[in-house]
């Protein structure tokens, strides 16, 4: 009897076969140096794709959070002394009253203490002297509160409507770099301060 042919593609995978049957001539040494290899090249590839993922995450929690501050600064320069005239001066973008008498200064805020609306000065017909913080104090000016009828006395505090807490005195300082005066808003400060510039 005669054998049938094999076709092309039969031939191909006895070869195979016959190739994955021959033994392993590597050394037990050698064959664990492969394995170790491998292992070793498998756990850095996981631990850069590891690494990789968690830069990623970070940047993309990073970009919720925005690089600037929309805050306003605490500390402001408010100008030079001499450009102060004796009594009040408004200064609508710190919603702050600084008043003068003489070479001594003080900052009230113009925030209600009730709902945050800017007080309006108000000029007294006849200023009074009254002693404020332990000191004598010429008031010239009440404030009142447009929104809800809140009024407060020259001094900040509160005499009716519905705040609960005179306005606000805050720090004042001359800067060394220029002379001017500075104001920083974080900083109340009780009603004996005052700044007597030389």
């Amino acid at each position: 009897m005669t054998e049938p042919t094999k076709t092309e593609a039969e031939k191909q995978v006895t070869a195979g076969t016959k190739r994955s049957a021959t033994p392993d001539t590597r050394t037990a040494a050698e064959q664990q140096a492969a394995q170790d290899r491998r292992d070793f090249l498998l756990k850095l590839g996981a631990g850069a794709g590891a690494v990789a993922i968690a830069a990623q995450a970070i940047a993309s929690l990073r970009s919720l959070v925005p690089n600037v501050s929309y805050d306003a600064p605490t500390t402001v320069k408010l100008g030079l002394a001499t450009e102060f005239p004796d009594g009040l001066k408004f200064l609508p973008d710190e919603r702050l009253f600084v008043f003068r008498e003489g070479k001594t200064f003080h900052a009230v805020s113009a925030v209600c203490t009730h709902l945050g609306c800017t007080v309006r000065a108000e000029a007294l017909s006849q200023p009074q002297t009254t002693e404020v913080g332990g000191a004598p104090m010429r008031l010239t000016h009440r404030f009142a509160c447009p929104c809800h009828g809140s009024t407060y006395s020259g001094d900040g505090t509160q005499t009716g409507g519905p705040a609960p807490k005179p306005l606000a005195w805050f720090r004042l300082s001359v800067a060394t770099d220029d002379g001017q005066l500075v104001v920083d808003l974080a900083d109340e400060v009780g009603h004996d301060f005052r700044l007597t510039i030389a």
